[in-house]
This record gives structure tokens, sequence and C-alpha cells, in this order.
């Protein structure tokens, strides 16, 4: 953990606390991102539509062969593609990766909308 980070680590348990938020059902961890689902109309999230629920685990594996994009995380539930980290945003998460940090990753979000790309929104976090 870098110097900088330690700081920001014990304003975040701190603020938790004060709120109860470290109680024994909900476990100590630090959002790393929040993101809306990459490619949810090329992948099976469309036909599992129905199926994903908020709060539902999902994995992230790493793509560093992807011809595509060298920093890809595909983003699976229950072992079916349902897309892809956004471009914009899966760098820091590729090189967390990369160096073996623990990430979990959970569904935040279901909702119907006319644009696909908001459908589904994810975190990711580290659990402490």
């Amino acid at each position: 953990m870098s110097i900088r980070a330690k700081p920001l680590l014990l304003a975040m348990l701190g603020a938790c606390s004060a709120h109860g938020a470290l109680a024994q059902d909900m476990p100590a961890r630090i959002i790393v991102q929040s993101s809306p689902l990459a490619g949810f109309r090329h992948y099976e999230a469309p036909n599992l539509w129905g199926e994903v629920r908020s709060g539902d685990e999902l994995a992230l594996v790493r793509e560093p062969d992807n011809p595509h994009d060298r920093n890809a995380v595909r983003v699976e539930w229950r072992s079916l593609k349902l897309g892809y980290v956004p471009r914009a945003q899966n760098a820091a998460v590729a090189r967390m990766l990369d160096r073996g940090t623990r990430l979990v990753a959970r569904v935040s979000k279901v909702q119907h909308t006319r644009a696909p790309n908001r459908r589904i929104e994810f975190e990711i976090f580290m659990p402490l």
C-alpha cells in the first residue's frame, strides 16, 4: 500500500466505524471503482437480463492478450461473459489483477432503461 493511500484508508475506516458500517455483517472494504458494464449488447447479458440481480457476485477475468485492449478485464456472472470493465476505467484494475491483488465485484444496480450501457452497473472493491 502506498504512503498516500494509508491516510485515505484510515479516514475511510474511521468514517465507516462512526456510522456502524464495520459491523460483523458488513465486512470492511475499499471501493476501487463503480462502473457501467461495457459491451452489454454483445455478450450474454441480454439473454440473462431477467436473472441478474443487484448484489450478485461477479468474476473479473484478466485478458492480457485481448487484441483490442491490452488492459481488458472481462466481467462474468456464473461463468458467463456479461461484458467488460469499460476501457476508460480498466487500466488500474488490470494492474491490480496482474499484481495478484484480490478484487471482488458485485452488481450494484440493475435498471430498465433504453440505454444498454446503463442497464447493469457494478462495483469493484478490495476486501480488508
